[in-house]
This record gives structure tokens, C-alpha cells and sequence, in this order.
């Protein structure tokens, strides 16, 4: 058993909450106040959302070599997006004639006359394309070096997956002597691996999934002994299957939805899953999405099917399960999904996917995008404090996960939830799809 990185996770605080029941997740319901129920997660956000952001604030002072963006989106709202909290400590400021970059900057980097003070970091941002993912990541992130004062200029560039703009962003991090990048995202970390293992500027991934099955690094207990340090989404394939199995001990069926053309959901989630599966005697359904850009309509009829076929040896469907990895086209259809999985409980491995109301699975049990940015960003810190060489950081993996229950959706379909699952979770969501539980509400002061 690998020794695994433990993050100081919210859901650790919440033994006081140990003897909570139904009865009182209904109770709560009934008595939370309006601060009580206002969520500071991501994963919480659809209680009281924070809002994501495509516009710069408008009072931003901008300088000559940015463009002073004045229309309501910005030209790289398309795919870079932040929380409103992080214009408490950051400017967030598009580059002149390149859609595809971002500059950030700390608030009050000035002297009392006005004089600009240089960052005393500089830290590039990799992404391969939009995701709602990356919204939450990059707004940790930030928010995480703003509580640590970390005096940073951060870059953040889109490079298309094309190799002539990855290289072109290469250049220009070694160009501004950047102390640090991150790659965000397996498809960023994965060209990163390729084409930069070895440079000279440290590199983290984030909301990138299992280095060890997608053969970057050996194991988990030991740096690369390179440039590059890994952040990891995935928890593993066995304690997965534990939670599945405490879930329905006799489960029969599992169909596990992906998207095809996502190859780290396909290698780290949905084939070790299956094989899992297939050992202990489950019949697993791969119920995989073909084209990304016509998932809704493919879900549809996968999951349509799916309940059919679950049917053949579990009339009532009380043995089966639909499963959902960390594909975002395959999560963000929530509601289709919904729609056509009858009485099977949906269970995702992405606990953003549990949210208030009906578009909501009843069940998440994985690492959040949150979390793991969290992680993310403390390796970040100490290699920019210099307190740790890149490549002798271990895999980072949050443990224990993270837990988010929506109980309107249980209760929809008659779903029974164990107890240790209600104890353990940081987030829960109660009989009217409201958050009752959320990890800034229940953890406890530490005190300085």
C-alpha cells in the first residue's frame, strides 16, 4: 500500500457531526440560518454560486502593453473564467492582440506614489482548451497564494493543443525567467511530459489525473527526479470499489460512462474500473460516449439501453449502478443522465457533479477539482520558497476524499445511504436539494 500524500482535508473536522441520521439532515433543513447555508466550496456552489467571471473589474488599472477591455466579455472570456472572489487580491487583465493569454496581478503591488513593484514570482499557467475545471482550479490557486502572500505575476496561456503555440508559451516562461508553470490538465500535462521533461523551469500538474497508470512516473512515493512534480485526481481503483460495494454489496451491475476520446479518463478511470469489476463477478456495461460533441444525444440512448440491459438480471434494479468518471463531457450532462437512469443510482467520481436541486447525482465520491488545486497550490508555494527541490516531490493525492451526497435524489429513488457515507461527507445537500453541510460551515477554528 503506497504511502499516500494527505491534504489537512475539511472532511477530517467533521467528527463532531459523527452521530448525524436522516431525521436531522431534515432537521437541519428546517433550522439553517441564511449565513448557515451560504457555501464557500466550489462543489457547495450551486447553493449560493459564487459567480465565474469572464470580465475584467472594471476600476482595473491597465498598462501600455495590455488592452483596456471594455466590452461586457472580454476576448478570452471564451475560455478563461474565474471566481468573483478573486478580484478581492488579483487583476486579471487580457494581452493585446492575443486572445489566448491572461495576465494576473496582485492588488496593491504599488508604492504609496503610485510606483509599480515588480512580482517577486512569475508563474505561468498551461491550458489546453475551456473547463469548467480549470475555473475552479485557477481561482484556488490564486486565492491560496493571496492567503499565503505569495507575490506573483501569473500568466496563463491557452495553447489550443498545438504544438507550435505549446512551444511558443515555452519560450516566452523562459524568456520572462518564469520560477514556475503549471500544467493544467492531463492533455497539458501529458505534452508538457513530452516536451519539456528535463527544462529548466519547475512544473506541477493540476486537475490532472494518475501519473503512475499514464506511465509518467513510476510510483507514488518518490519524485520524478526531474523538473516536473504530479498532482494526481484520481483516488484508487480499490478504494473505489470498497465505497461501491458498501454502497450495494450485492451489486451486479456497473455501467461506467466516458467519453471514448478522453484517453486519461479512459486509462486511469474506466479500464481499471472495469477489470476491478470483472474480478469480483460484476457485469460491467462500458457505455461510451463516441463523439464529444454530440454526448447529449448519446447519453440519451447509452443510458436508455443501459437500464434495459441492467433489467436482464436485476428486474427492480436494485443491484446496479451508473458510474461516472472525470470525462467532462460525460459530467456536465448531469441532466440527461438523470433523465433516462430510471431508479439506478448515479454515482460520480466528481464530487462537483452532486450540486443543489435535481440536476445533481445523489452521489460523488472522488477528489474535487477544489482539493486537488488546493494540493496543487501548496507544492507551488514551496518550490517558489525554494524549500523543496520539484523533483523530489511524491504524488500528490488527497486523502481521504471527498464525499458529497445529494439527498432529494436519494430519497427520489429510494436509494439506501450507509452511514459511514453520510459521517464522512463534507458536503450534503438535503431533501429540498439544499446545502446543509459544507466544509468552511463545519470545520472547527484551529487557532494560530
Amino acid at each position: 500500500m503506497h504511502q499516500i500524500r494527505k491534504l489537512n482535508s475539511a472532511i477530517a473536522k467533521n467528527a463532531i457531526y459523527s452521530a448525524m441520521t436522516l431525521a436531522v439532515v431534515s432537521f437541519v433543513t428546517t433550522h439553517a440560518t441564511a449565513n448557515d447555508a451560504t457555501p464557500s466550496s466550489p462543489v457547495a456552489s450551486a447553493a449560493a454560486p459564487q459567480k465565474i467571471l469572464v470580465t475584467p473589474p472594471p476600476s482595473a488599472v491597465q498598462t501600455a502593453a495590455l488592452t483596456v477591455e471594455t466590452e461586457s466579455k472580454p476576448a478570452y472570456a471564451s475560455w478563461f473564467r474565474y471566481r468573483e472572489s478573486v478580484n478581492q487580491r488579483w487583476w486579471i487583465s487580457g494581452v493585446d492582440n492575443d486572445v489566448n493569454k491572461v495576465v494576473i496581478r496582485m492588488r496593491g503591488n504599488e508604492t504609496p506614489e503610485g510606483v509599480k513593484v515588480e512580482p517577486r514570482y512569475r508563474v505561468m499557467v498551461l491550458y489546453p482548451r475551456p473547463s469548467s475545471a480549470y475555473d475552479i482550479a485557477i481561482s484556488t490557486i490564486l486565492n491560496m497564494f493571496a492567503e499565503r502572500d505569495i507575490q506573483a505575476e501569473v500568466i496563463v496561456v491557452n495553447f489550443q493543443r498545438k504544438d507550435e503555440k505549446g512551444q511558443e508559451a515555452i519560450r516566452l516562461a523562459e524568456r520572462e525567467n518564469a520560477d514556475l508553470i503549471y500544467a493544467m490538465g492531463s492533455q497539458s500535462t501529458a505534452w508538457l511530459w513530452k516536451n519539456y521533461k528535463g527544462g529548466k523551469i519547475p512544473v506541477i500538474s493540476v486537475t490532472s489525473k494518475d501519473p503512475v497508470i499514464l506511465g509518467q512516473t513510476s510510483d507514488y512515493d518518490r519524485g520524478t527526479d526531474t523538473n516536473f512534480a504530479f498532482t494526481s485526481l484520481n483516488m484508487p481503483v480499490e478504494a473505489q470499489m470498497a465505497y461501491l460495494l458498501e454502497l450495494k454489496p450485492n451489486l451486479t451491475n456497473l455501467a461506467i460512462l466516458v467519453d471514448s476520446n478522453n484517453v486519461s479518463a479512459m486509462e486511469t478511470q474506466a479500464r481499471p474500473m472495469a477489470a476491478t469489476a470483472r474480478s469480483k463477478g460484476i457485469r460491467v456495461l462500458r457505455l461510451e460516449v463516441k463523439k464529444t460533441e454530440e454526448a447529449r444525444s448519446e447519453l440519451a440512448k447509452l443510458v436508455r439501453n443501459g437500464v434495459s440491459t441492467m433489467r436482464k438480471n436485476d428486474i427492480n434494479l436494485e443491484r446496479s449502478v451508473f458510474w461516472i468518471t472525470g470525462s467532462t463531457s460525460v459530467f456536465r450532462e448531469i441532466d440527461t443522465i438523470n433523465q433516462h437512469s430510471d431508479r439506478v443510482p448515479v454515482m460520480s467520481v466528481v464530487p462537483e457533479v452532486v450540486k443543489a436541486g435535481d440536476a445533481s447525482a445523489a452521489l460523488s465520491i472522488g477528489i474535487s477539482f477544489d482539493s486537488n488545486a488546493h494540493l496543487a497550490a501548496l507544492y507551488g508555494i514551496r518550490v517558489l520558497k525554494q524549500e523543496v527541490r520539484v523533483g523530489n516531490l511524491e504524488v500528490g493525492v488527497v486523502s481521504p476524499p471527498d464525499i458529497a451526497i445529494n439527498f432529494r435524489k436519494v430519497r427520489e429513488i429510494g436509494l439506501k445511504m450507509p452511514f459511514s457515507f453520510i459521517e464522512g461527507a463534507g458536503f450534503i445537500y438535503d431533501y429540498e436539494g439544499k446545502i446543509v453541510r459544507h466544509p468552511e460551515k463545519n470545520a472547527f477554528n484551529q487557532g494560530g
